[in-house]
């Protein structure tokens, strides 16, 4: 790491919210140093994107790149009940009729790949293989980092800005004591691939299946991925997946005979990959800024991946960050203020996709509802495709309420 002119932005972390954040201030000019420990490609979860990137992906300048990649077109997103009845399709098209609605199913550690090379096209100054000891801090800013380079070389790199971008093991969510789980939505899960498995065809090819156990005690995710690969996996309560079940291989294959519209569709391929387990689920930090510092993607928090929404709150956070950071820049104000002032609406629609996701665990069907009240299809689109920051969406849970009600009355 040569000597060069301070930056002004360093960010922690060079997944899809670091990429992103980084680029976007980059792209106006500022100095921006990323340092990731790892060198990449690594592997990482997290496979299946929603529609709603399409915009922040647009304006990072990646769209190009997804369209000329081999990454699987995904138009839709289905579900199976616990009886093993399919759901009609939710096509993204037929309620926004845009090439938005065409999103994709991606191979994590490619896709990271993309994300990074393009930050540094567009002028971030990215350095793989560093370690970052602690931020700085002179009483309640931070300004800069503390590093230690891969031959073990520590050196300070001074900031107006740290953006923490690290993930769960967040240096800043740590330090400060910031992380809060969510106990109502207390899961686990368990996954692996498998090779040559069941795929629809044509426009349903790349579709993800959400599929429900038949106990109702969770559901598998069911992702079509490039090279004929499919990503397969079970999400459930925590207790229920690991208390007294050591061994993950024979927990998940217990949990698939439990579902067998999956068992079926995986039943002329070959699992690939030893399976794989995450015990750690939704969680939100208890504040997105401080003086000089920022939260964003898994740092600030982790949502339930039942609606694939994981990559496409990595993308926003660091995209309205990366916004409040740059005005932030322009005004000469960096405190916890104007660099938090995006939290509140990412928040409301964050909570917005967490309902949804809750409803799901609590029996809600897709199928009833709109049976029920037709003029809410498009609304239950937007909130799939992640089309998650707009007030009027809450009417769809004023509605659910009402149904619950009024079930609750005619018992």
């Amino acid at each position: 790491m040569a000597d060069q002119p301070s930056p002004h932005v360093v960010v922690i972390g060079g997944g899809p919210a670091g990429a992103t954040v980084s680029t976007l201030i980059a792209q106006q000019g500022y100095r921006v140093t990323l340092l990731e420990r790892e060198h990449f490609p690594r592997y990482h979860i997290g496979e299946s994107l929603i529609p709603e990137t399409y915009w922040v992906l647009k304006r990072l300048g990646m769209l190009e790149k997804m369209k000329s990649s081999h990454f699987v077109k995904k138009f839709s997103v289905q579900f199976v009940s616990p009886s093993g009845k399919h759901s009609a399709p939710f096509y993204f098209h037929d309620n926004k009729p845009h090439e938005c609605s065409q999103t994709w199913q991606i191979q994590r550690s490619e896709f990271d790949v993309m994300m990074l090379k393009n930050a540094e096209e567009h002028g971030v100054d990215v350095h793989e293989g560093v370690r970052v000891l602690d931020v700085i801090f002179e009483g309640d800013r931070a300004v800069g980092v503390r590093v230690k380079d891969e031959a073990g070389n520590p050196k300070e790199i001074r900031a107006s800005v740290v953006v923490d971008a690290s993930g769960q093991s967040s240096m800043l969510v740590n330090k400060f004591k910031l992380k809060v789980p969510d106990p109502s939505l207390n899961k686990g899960a368990l996954w692996t691939y498998f090779k040559g498995a069941y795929r629809d065809q044509g426009k349903d090819e790349g579709a993800t299946v959400v599929l429900s156990l038949r106990d109702k005690q969770g559901w598998f995710w069911y992702i079509p991925m490039h090279d004929n690969i499919v990503s397969v996996g079970v999400v459930a309560d925590f207790e229920y997946l690991f208390n007294g079940r050591t061994n993950h291989e024979a927990t998940y294959f217990d949990e698939m005979e439990n579902c067998p519209a999956v068992k079926e569709r995986v039943s002329i391929g070959e699992q690939i990959a030893p399976v794989k387990a995450t015990k750690d689920y939704t969680y939100r930090a208890s504040q997105a800024a401080g003086d000089g510092w920022v939260l964003v993607g898994d740092a600030f928090g982790f949502l339930d991946p039942l609606y694939s929404s994981g990559v496409l709150l990595a993308l926003k956070s660091g995209e309205l960050a990366a916004d409040a950071i740059i005005e932030g820049l322009q005004i000469g104000d960096t405190s916890r203020t104007q660099l938090g002032k995006w939290e509140p609406g990412y928040v409301e629609g964050m909570n917005r996709m967490r309902r949804l996701v809750c409803e799901y665990y609590d029996g809600f069907n897709f199928g009833e509802f709109i049976r029920r009240f037709p003029n809410h299809r498009g609304n239950v689109t937007d909130l799939l495709i992640g089309d998650l920051f707009k007030h009027e969406l809450d009417q769809v849970f004023e509605d659910i309420d009402s149904m619950k009600t009024s079930r609750s009355a005619s018992v």
